[in-house]
């Protein structure tokens, strides 16, 4: 028997005795089977419908019912918060805006290892394997001015996000990001 996850469904009745004594032993109030019928002889050939609903949408954990200040609407919310981080609503709108960066971040990070591994593998290029590359002494700058120019280019990005996620639209007026705020009309905060 499958089970399907979200979605009422059903197990028909059958023509062998053998499905039959089988269907006995389904623990039928694990599933929230409302009504279900086994002939008492169990060389019978009979056996009627079992109407078994599932949960109203797919959770973490099947069977546990989400919090309610999570509806299903989020893209990827099986309803697992139990710090319940996400009872308020400011904080969850904030943490979307988080998990839309993280994942950001991962492409770019995929997108970097691809990039740097095809240089490497083609002779292109003569450079460390991604996950070597932080032990390499780079030539073009020092380790602390890295640290440095990360700082300050990443500073300026997530304050500039964050501003825009306390007051949406505010970047995107004119002089507030060298000229380029027209690129950044009408998309979401952050």
């Amino acid at each position: 028997m499958a089970v399907a996850m979200g979605r009422p469904f059903a197990i028909q009745s059958c023509l062998s005795s053998s499905f039959c004594s089988l269907s006995k032993n389904i623990n039928k109030s694990s599933f929230g089977a409302a009504e279900t019928f086994f002939p008492a002889k169990p060389s019978s050939t009979r056996c009627k419908t079992i109407a078994v609903h599932a949960q109203q949408r797919p959770t973490w954990l099947p069977g546990l019912d989400p919090p309610p200040y999570l509806d299903g609407t989020l893209a990827g919310d099986f309803g697992f918060d139990p710090l319940g981080l996400g009872e308020d609503p400011q904080s969850l709108k904030w943490y979307v805006q988080a998990e839309l960066v993280h994942s950001r971040f991962a492409m770019a990070g995929v997108a970097g290892i691809l990039f740097t591994d095809l240089l490497r593998v083609t002779g292109i290029r003569k450079l460390p394997v991604w996950y070597e590359a932080g032990a390499v002494k780079f030539e073009f700058a020092s380790t602390r001015t890295l640290i440095v120019v990360q700082l300050l280019l990443m500073g300026f990005a997530e304050t500039k996000r964050y501003m825009d996620f306390v007051s949406p639209g505010s970047q995107a007026k004119e002089g507030s990001f060298f000229g380029l705020e027209s690129a950044l009309e009408g998309l979401e905060p952050g």
